[in-house]
């Protein structure tokens, strides 16, 4: 049976204050317990800011991959004056690399995963490196990567334009795409960020939140007819 994977690495984490960083690890044991809640998916972090993920269902991914990238876009963390790189974690957050495939060995309890799927998604993230000599370079954070030519040609132009999207986006319109992709309704998502209901709706309208609905359910019915 084919499974989705996602792996992903934190953009300049190794930049951040230790402070920065415990908040970050603490958020993200956060996220992967309400991923496993809502998806039954298995997530661990390796090194610190290496993730790693199995989605049971593959036309879930998508979604799941906008939710974390939105999750980490939208932490909040300490002012660092003199980090010239903390922009690029602001900017970018995570990328992360969907592989579809195959996995001949896949446990939760003894944390396995092996097979085409974990083999995709990683390669695909260490072969896009973000760094030469001087700087951090950056020319994309979301890919799609599987063995059908035909998948990744139909996946390919949406996950780039959903990439460019939610780079632009602020934190706070992420934390509202994060909240709607969880099912919550504005009025919920305004409680829970403490402001009305009405900026919840304008940040909703100025990420493009329908464009975002649509990519993924094309995503996910596509995926369910292959």
């Amino acid at each position: 049976m084919k499974k989705s994977t996602i792996s992903g690495d934190l953009v300049a984490f190794t930049s951040l204050s230790n402070a920065n960083k415990k908040i970050l690890e603490k958020e993200i044991k956060s996220l992967i317990k309400t991923l496993h809640k809502e998806y039954d998916s298995f997530c661990r972090v390796v090194k610190g800011d290496y993730l790693e993920c199995v989605i049971n269902k593959p036309e879930q991914v998508l979604k799941v991959t906008i939710l974390i990238k939105c999750f980490i876009k939208s932490v909040s963390l300490e002012n660092e004056t003199d980090n010239k790189r903390l922009k690029y974690f602001k900017n970018y957050g995570i990328r992360l690399a969907i592989g579809y495939g195959e996995l001949k060995r896949y446990s939760k309890t003894e944390g396995i995963i092996d097979g085409e799927a974990i083999y995709l998604s990683g390669r695909k993230i260490n072969d896009e490196s973000t760094h030469n000599k001087e700087r951090i370079v950056i020319k994309n954070t979301l890919f799609f990567v599987s063995n059908n030519e035909d998948l990744n040609f139909r996946f390919t132009p949406i996950i780039e334009l959903l990439d460019y999207i939610l780079n632009k986006a602020t934190s706070k319109q992420c934390e509202v795409v994060y909240h709607k992709l969880l099912g919550l309704s504005e009025k919920e998502i305004a409680k829970i960020m403490k402001i009305s209901q009405p900026v919840v709706n304008q940040h909703s309208l100025s990420v493009g939140w329908n464009a975002i609905e649509t990519t993924v359910d094309y995503f996910n019915k596509t995926i369910k007819d292959n």
